[in-house]
């Protein structure tokens, strides 16, 4: 039997409008050139260019994007009848927030891509090296197959046997796995040596017998390798001494022949291109002021076209059909909507670095002593959600007279002090990091005597919060940090 029932609901939703400006809120320096550059092609209304101040007399009623929240989301609050901000009012501000930032003009040339040198391909120089090789046809198809399946740091994860599965079924052959494996043996002792291997324990093997080290010692190591390889990874010494049949002192001169080895020959050579980071902020002092920049010199101003706009004022006897207005509007709210985006964003940004930079006054003027903060600290000052901060802070930088940080390194819990006081916990991982890097080579720090170290040191910290510190550090245990 159906029955009709009434509930009362509270939903909030997105507009199109606030997607925009949060998609845009949470895009770093470069992201957002690219996305103006696509707004630009796709939208025949919007160009780059100032707006003139006699042109702004379109009465367009806007809505602010506004950061009031509920869960955790920014919804779109209108202004009342007699707050009205209009298009008109809000591009002078912005023309006028400009124009006293005195933003310099670029020239063309600033804009000029830096010319990047020409590199051969990484994989291209293996398979030139390989063509050397006493290969057949069916043999240089897998070196050609393993050369495409070694991953950027130069090991072939993929199973060999899949490989001469494939390759098999695509070019009709019938080629075993004992033949791939000379092929890929052979393979891995080509420059850099190591390249294609399975294991860490196989690679190792192979810069070990091209290398032109001690033949004593090669014998000692690679015995080592094949036979005791768990051992030496685990740094058991004292079994590897015994099981050698060798004096602590050839163990050292062993050991500091394998660990010349790059247990990675393949890092770094995929890649032609280093990433660079680029700055979203620019902190800098001037005398006992500080001067916050956003790093936006490529960023172009926007504008409506005067064309279009001139269209959309025309009356019918002008030979403009409706659809042709109906779709310059629409192009035309976008384009406006897509300008307001990118100025809230600016001052968004700007409002957020700020409390940033006041939050952590001692540390922009010293370099040192960070305090402790979380996003709910900043989105008090501002007056915003900590969903907003988070878009800020995610992915951007900030290039300071003491280095370039993310904006998330100036977020971190707190740590007690025996004296009461409070300090931020990267304090703490700066002081485990300076304790293991002076600390006995052959008989280093646990966790438990670090904790007891920075105990009597004032800081209150326990044992396994060290070991998670350590590990975020990314510094092994005392046992795997232990040297002859």
């Amino acid at each position: 039997m159906l029955k009709l029932t009434q509930h009362q609901k509270l939903l909030m939703k997105l507009t199109p409008q606030q997607v925009q400006y949060l998609k845009l809120l949470q895009l770093p320096l470069l992201s957002l050139e690219q996305r103006i550059k696509a707004e630009l092609e796709m939208n025949p209304l919007l160009e780059e260019g100032m707006e003139d101040e006699a042109e702004l007399t379109q009465e367009q009623s806007v809505e602010e994007i506004a950061p009031e929240t509920e869960d955790g989301e920014e919804i779109v609050r209108k202004e009342s009848e007699d707050e009205k901000y209009t298009f008109e009012d809000f591009m002078k501000d912005e023309i006028n927030g400009y124009r006293a930032a005195d933003t310099p003009v670029q020239d063309d040339e600033d804009k000029e891509d830096i010319p990047i040198a020409a590199e051969v391909v990484f994989s291209q120089r293996l398979l030139e090296q390989a063509s050397l090789l006493d290969l057949d046809d069916e043999e240089q198809m897998i070196v050609e197959e393993i050369v495409g399946n070694i991953d950027e740091d130069g090991y072939l994860r993929r199973p060999l046997e899949n490989i001469v599965e494939d390759l098999n079924l695509s070019k009709q052959l019938y080629i075993n796995v004992e033949r791939a494996e000379k092929v890929l043996f052979q393979l891995q002792r080509l420059d850099p040596p190591g390249i294609g291997a399975r294991t860490l324990q196989e690679c190792l093997l192979a810069q070990l017998e091209v290398s032109d080290s001690d033949p004593d010692l090669k014998i000692l190591a690679e015995k080592m390798l094949r036979e005791f390889f768990e051992d030496f990874t685990m740094k058991h010494f004292e079994e590897l001494v015994k099981n050698l049949n060798i004096t602590i002192e050839k163990l050292k001169q062993v050991i500091e022949l394998v660990q010349k080895f790059n247990p990675k020959p393949g890092e770094g050579q995929f890649t032609p291109q280093q990433n660079y980071i680029v700055p979203d902020f620019i902190v800098e002092h001037d005398d006992d002021d500080i001067i916050i920049t956003l790093n936006d010199k490529n960023i172009p101003p926007l504008r409506v076209n005067r064309s279009y706009k001139e269209l959309m004022s025309r009356r019918k006897k002008g030979g403009v059909s409706a659809e042709t207005k109906d779709f310059i509007r629409k192009r035309f709210e976008a384009a406006k909507w897509f300008i307001a985006s990118i100025h809230q964003r600016r001052d968004t940004m700007l409002r957020v670095m700020r409390a940033i930079v006041e939050k952590q006054r001692n540390f922009f003027d010293t370099g040192e002593n960070l305090k402790p903060m979380i996003y709910k600290d900043i989105a008090e000052i501002i007056g915003m959600d900590i969903s907003t901060i988070s878009r800020v802070v995610n992915g951007k930088y900030v290039q300071t007279e003491y280095g370039t940080y993310e904006l998330r390194y100036f977020f971190s819990d707190k740590i007690s002090m025996t004296s009461g006081e409070e300090v931020s916990n990267k304090e703490v991982k700066n002081k485990i990091k300076i304790l293991i890097e002076n600390e006995s080579s052959n008989k280093p720090y646990s966790d438990d005597k670090i904790s007891d170290i920075l105990k009597s040191e004032g800081y209150i910290v326990a044992r396994r919060t060290v070991a998670k510190y350590r590990e975020q550090l990314r510094i092994p245990i005392a046992r795997l940090r232990r040297k002859i």
